[in-house]
């Protein structure tokens, strides 16, 4: 998985009014939680722009001052209802031993059968939670859809795979394919086409001439 490194410096103070300065001075108040005791810094909010306004997952490298090193993941973070900027940020610190959790951006692969034929492709889950040792976690799940039909649908079921663990119900719809007008309508349109083949069948013309000739 992608990594980002993130300069974070220690707080000595979490009341109100240090957490007011450092928003008022771009800072952003953050808390990283592991084995130990949490620990309370502060970041440069332009740090977090490849990692919150972005739809790829990463795994962050925390550096905070007198060279500690922490790699951890982005579990939690708050935004002002008003103006969306960053509140706050909760991260938690990651072993290589012990598997975590995390949202990972579904990509759909190929182009589907269904799509082709005229039919609406609906994208139900664009992002899924993973559980895996750090080592496991993918950049992004990939669903091939190029099979699909319409009326098929890709089941969370149907993308599991060993690496690691969807913590979905197997019966979630991933991505479907839908009738659309467009399909509707062509397949009307071949219906016609053969109620007139058949009317126009040499069978047909043959009996018609039959019963003429009778007459």
């Amino acid at each position: 998985m992608k990594s980002l490194t993130i300069q974070g410096k220690k707080r000595e103070s979490v009341g109100k009014a240090s957490t007011r300065a450092l928003r008022n001075a771009e800072q952003v108040p953050c808390v990283v939680y592991g084995e130990a005791e949490p620990i309370h810094f502060s970041a440069d909010v332009k740090s977090f722009k490849d990692l919150v306004y972005t739809p790829e997952a990463h795994i962050v490298v925390l550096e905070l001052d007198g060279g500690e090193t922490i790699n951890c993941v982005l579990q939690d973070i708050q935004f002002h209802p008003v103006t969306d900027a960053i509140l706050h940020a909760d991260f938690y610190q990651i072993t290589d031993d012990k598997p975590v959790t995390m949202s990972i951006p579904v990509r759909l692969e190929g182009r589907a059968r269904g799509v082709m034929a005229g039919g609406v492709l609906r994208f139900n889950l664009r992002r899924l939670k993973v559980r895996a040792l750090p080592a496991n976690l993918p950049d992004e799940v990939v669903v091939d859809i190029t099979k699909m039909r319409i009326g098929h649908k890709k089941y969370v079921k149907d993308i599991r795979v060993d690496e690691y663990t969807l913590m979905h119900p197997d019966s979630d719809v991933v991505c479907l394919i839908k009738t659309s007008r467009t399909a509707v309508a062509g397949s009307d349109a071949d219906d016609d086409d053969e109620d007139e083949e058949e009317e126009n069948s040499p069978e047909t013309s043959a009996e018609e001439s039959n019963e003429a000739a009778a007459e």
